[in-house]
């Protein structure tokens, strides 16, 4: 059981934010319960051995980061490393009746001379080079404000200090500003991509929700890199949760918060283990968990439901596999992301038969290679023989396409999963199964996860992975100073649903802690 029945704070859920927020307050001297609901600390940002007797450690579920402010590990003295990928993307394609791709990264000629080859000249890359750098701009002005208290919307737009890029991210569906910038069909699609990850929407979509996805995508870090977590993502929330605990947080996990109540002032927090059940009070509760989940322990009114809209898909291989596109070394395309049926026209398909309630004939995906940048993910007899790890996330699968009995939503990922895997075979020569590595029970190593499968391991609502659409990092009604307030006063949103959150940052975590020290 709990040390105490009273604390300054108990936290709800121990995954990335919750555990952030434990480790600035313990270190400012407070008393912190951290409750988690499993066996362990991460939530979704873990690392597991999901194939059976292989000593492969994957990010099972988040697998990237670049939303981390570099101020959270350093505050906190987090030991804890991530590493930039020597490529940014590569896209292949069919031209001709000849297989041939788009290489972003190993240098500036390098880029240039493969968008020249994809379209036979200089233009495109100029505007890529353009664009993106406006977007490096508007990432060096917005990301310092995501730990800062919430600016107004003038107040940031004042702050970005530049009237086009404030139109293409924040007023104007980002579509129109793809379409103007870019004639090639592949370069498109490849800028689109960061705002459709996790997020079901078409270029063209007059709610915006596309462009709050790519403001959050290019701007992390200020720059808009993304990067491999040295150790797998596990490795990040096992250093958060060391150091919350050498503060002095308590944590204690297989503890299920199950009510909550509170009078503005005071609050008390029921929960149920394996042996018993249980209450804490604290003067304050921090919600790492969504939206939905919060109204679910207050037994107030729940918010619109949210609905996740990918499959993520980790693999593990003996070798990586050959590619039609003999110019680039599959050591290199996959380094990065590698881009499938990505192109504009494909991804605009895709979304319209997913909206229409069917599965998408060519599933969109991207692909990347941890152990390539990070081989310790891998015992040490697998990177001597060369084993590699493949991370898939597919795009525009929502959650209402797997609705049905537990046969039905099982079928229709069996089916999504071949698809999508065929979509990489077109691409490849030689096909994928010939290179996924067995299990101890001789079973390919390769897993499947739909939205609905990870509502139900980590209570995603919908399966959604940013709790529920992601806002513009600016103040909006009843947020409070710093994005992360709810109808209590002293119950604050410190998980993915709080403003400025999504992804795997310690934003909320961070944000949540100082509203309460009242910074």
């Amino acid at each position: 059981m709990p040390a105490h029945q009273v604390y300054d704070t108990v936290i709800v859920g121990g995954g990335h934010n919750g555990l952030v927020a434990a480790a600035y307050l313990a270190r400012a001297g407070k008393s912190v319960l951290v409750l988690e609901r499993l066996g362990h600390t991460g939530g979704a940002a873990v690392s597991t051995r999901p194939f059976a007797g292989v000593d492969a450690r994957l990010s099972r579920y988040s697998y990237l980061v670049s939303l981390l402010p570099q101020k959270i590990v350093d505050d906190l003295g987090l030991r804890f490393a991530v590493r930039k990928r020597t490529v940014s993307s590569y896209t292949p394609v069919v031209r001709d009746g000849r297989p041939t791709g788009l290489l972003v990264g190993g240098g500036e000629e390098r880029t240039r001379a493969s968008f020249r080859r994809l379209t036979g000249s200089d233009s495109a890359y100029t505007a890529w080079e353009a664009f993106y750098g406006m977007t490096r701009r508007a990432a060096e002005r917005i990301f310092p404000t995501l730990t800062e208290p919430l600016p107004t919307r003038e107040a940031l737009r004042e702050r970005l200090g530049d009237d086009t890029a404030w139109r293409v991210l924040f007023e104007e569906p980002i579509g129109v500003a793809v379409e103007e910038r870019f004639g090639d069909d592949l370069v498109r699609g490849v800028v689109l991509t960061d705002a459709l990850i996790g997020t079901f929407a078409d270029a063209h979509d007059p709610s915006l929700a596309q462009n709050r996805c790519f403001l959050y995508h290019v701007i992390g870090g200020g720059t808009g890199d993304w990067d491999v977590p040295v150790g797998g993502m596990g490795a990040f929330t096992d250093a958060l949760a060391g150091a919350a605990r050498a503060a002095g947080a308590e944590i204690v996990t297989g503890y299920e918060a199950t009510a909550l109540r509170t009078d503005g002032r005071e609050a008390e927090v029921d929960f149920r283990t394996a042996s018993g059940e249980g209450t804490v009070a604290a003067r304050h509760v921090l919600v790492n968990a969504s939206p939905e989940a919060l109204a679910a322990l207050t037994g107030t009114t729940a918010p619109e439901r949210a609905e996740g809209a990918q499959l993520k898909v980790n693999m593990l291989l003996t070798r990586l596999p050959r590619l039609r596109d003999t110019a680039v070394d599959p050591r290199e395309a996959f380094a990065g992301t590698f881009h499938i049926g990505e192109g504009y026209g494909a991804l605009a398909a895709a979304y319209a038969q997913a909206a229409a309630g069917k599965l998408p004939t060519a599933p969109p995906s991207e692909i990347y290679c941890h152990s390539l940048t990070d081989p310790s993910i891998l015992g040490p007899d697998l990177a001597r023989r060369g084993y590699q790890t493949l991370t898939l996330f597919g795009l525009h699968t929502p959650a209402r396409l797997f609705a049905g009995t537990a046969k039905d939503h099982d079928r229709t990922r069996e089916v999504l999963l071949e698809a999508t895997l065929a979509q990489l075979d077109a691409h490849l020569a030689e096909p994928l199964a010939d290179c996924l590595a067995t299990d101890a029970d001789g079973r390919p190593c390769i897993e499947a996860k739909t939205p609905l499968d990870l509502e139900r391991e980590l209570r995603l609502p919908g399966g959604n992975i940013f709790h529920r659409p992601l806002a513009f990092p600016y103040a909006r009604e009843s947020a409070g100073r710093w994005g992360v307030a709810t109808a209590h006063p002293n119950v604050l949103l410190c998980g993915a649903g709080a403003v400025r959150g999504g992804g795997v940052s310690g934003i909320p975590g961070h944000n949540a802690a100082m509203a309460v020290l009242g910074r």
